[in-house]
């Protein structure tokens, strides 16, 4: 049942004294609470609460008000609401560092590593490799790569980019003289790709690789 702003907010008020204080205010005590004048306003929110099931009370009962079931009803249901429509988690916890090389002590290190740059942003899109050109740049195949649609790259940056208008690869771009471009595999045994810089077609470029071991 829909209520009022005064009605809520004289709700808010008695809900917040007993939760704090663990008994129930007085008529005084609201209308010195709400700035009221005048106890009978008291008494008729109070009264208005009550048939609407927010509140309930005894009778001849000194500081009587409870909340009532309704109260409770509305506070399951905006928690339902809360879950429902909460944003997905883009975190995740951040324990400390290990080493790959070494042993180092084990630091416990509570922070958060958070992924709402990539998930949070429409223009992240994700590609899964195939073949071995990027190997060098631990880039396998089989991983997936996270990438930032844009059609500008600086050199060095690794990319997806369409040559000719029909073949797409994952290469690190350079421009050179002579208005060259060139696309340098990341794996010893392959030879560069030098095509003119407008036969080249920036898409995106590598933010982040993503491996899956099971």
């Amino acid at each position: 049942m829909a209520l009022t702003r005064r009605q809520r907010q004289v709700l808010d008020h008695v809900a917040g004294f007993i939760q704090k204080r663990g008994y129930s205010p007085s008529y005084e005590e609201i209308a010195a609470g709400m700035d009221l004048a005048s106890l009978a306003t008291v008494h008729k929110h109070l009264t208005t609460l009550c048939g609407k099931g927010y509140l309930k009370r005894g009778v001849n009962q000194s500081r009587s008000l409870d909340l009532g079931p309704q109260y409770y009803a509305d506070l399951k249901r905006q928690k339902q609401d809360r879950t429902l429509h909460a944003p997905p988690v883009l975190e995740l916890s951040l324990q400390g560092r290990i080493a790959a090389g070494r042993p180092i002590e084990a630091v416990e290190n509570p922070q958060s590593l958070s992924f709402s740059d990539f998930f949070g942003n429409p223009n992240v899109y994700a590609l899964q490799v195939t073949g071995e050109s990027m190997i060098d740049d631990h880039i396998l195949s089989g991983d997936y790569v996270l990438v930032e649609r844009t059609e500008q790259a600086r050199d060095g940056e690794i990319v997806v980019a369409l040559v000719g208008s029909s073949e797409t690869t994952l290469k690190r771009f350079y421009r050179e003289s002579g208005g060259m471009a060139r696309l340098q595999p990341a794996n010893a045994a392959m030879k560069p790709i030098r095509v003119p810089l407008d036969q080249v077609q920036i898409q995106g470029r590598v933010l982040a690789v993503h491996r899956k071991y099971r």
